[in-house]
């Protein structure tokens, strides 16, 4: 809650954006400092009193920019590729070039280009296969998990927990969802991916995320769903995986696991001081 000395007398602007279906709201604090509280975002979040995202994005100054993120429920997640291509689509438009790092919070510098077709590619790094780094809450196995369904663990900056189905239309999500979400195996929760292999570079995908839910798209769910299929050897390193919201292109190289995909930004819109001034 808002004491009256912290009252917010303008208003805050903010973009809305999305890549295939997952969608945010990105604030840019290097046009006014603004302060989030967990209290703000989860109010932001709300698709009918608030504005609706599945994560929120602020940008803040950094070597090119430095981007931190945070999921609906008001925590932070270290990584949201969507959300970072879609703002890297921006900047790059806007400094007309074809190249940008970006710093985001718990994850490092990611490298963003603009494809020759226009789309945007971003670099979302190594991908952490050690059952520590993910992180784990034992050494088990991570490409064979101790839980039904034996799905593969990966790290891209936050943990995903992957499932390969052979019918992805007969798993019930928002149930499983949120049970694996919450497994002790995974001390920071994580985020749930079932996958069906179409093809050797083909795959269809339906993500849990954590902190979120069920959304149309996930961007760093879609590298660790490959990096899991390679790592299996269902797949080659480049592969088309589509999502509730759309398609995703990822292809694992030696310098890390590269997406691209669409991105819009939608629209422009301000936060009044009545809404600011409510929490």
């Amino acid at each position: 809650m808002r004491g009256m000395v912290d009252m917010v007398t303008s208003e805050w602007p903010f973009m809305k954006m999305h890549g295939a279906g997952n969608d945010f709201v990105v604030i840019d604090g290097r046009v006014a400092p603004v302060d989030l509280s967990a209290d703000l975002v989860r109010a932001l979040a709300d698709r009918h009193r608030g504005v609706g995202f599945d994560q929120l994005a602020l940008i803040t100054d950094g070597t090119d920019l430095t981007v931190t993120y945070y999921n609906a429920d008001g925590s932070q997640s270290a990584a949201c590729g969507n959300a970072t291509r879609c703002i890297a689509a921006r900047e790059l438009a806007q400094r007309k070039t074809n190249a940008l790092q970006i710093e985001v919070t718990g994850r490092g510098t990611l490298n963003a280009v603009r494809n020759a077709d226009g789309s945007t590619a971003v670099n979302m790094g190594h991908p952490q296969l050690d059952w520590q780094d993910i992180p784990l809450a034992q050494d088990v196995d991570t490409l064979s998990l101790p839980i039904d369904g034996n799905p593969v663990a990966t790290g891209m900056g936050n943990p995903h927990c992957t499932f390969f189905v052979d019918d992805i239309a007969a798993i019930d999500l928002a149930a499983i969802g949120p049970q694996i979400e919450h497994h002790p195996l995974f001390p920071e929760r994580t985020n749930v991916q079932f996958a069906q292999v179409i093809g050797p570079d083909h795959i269809r995908m339906r993500v849990w995320e954590r902190g979120t839910g069920i959304t149309l798209a996930s961007g760093s769910s879609s590298c660790a769903t490959a990096v899991a299929a390679v790592r299996r050897g269902l797949i080659g390193r480049k592969v088309q995986i589509d999502l509730d919201g759309g398609t995703l292109y990822i292809d694992w190289r030696d310098d890390g696991v590269w997406m691209s995909g669409p991105t819009a930004h939608v629209f422009n819109g301000t936060l009044t001081p009545e809404f600011l001034n409510s929490l």
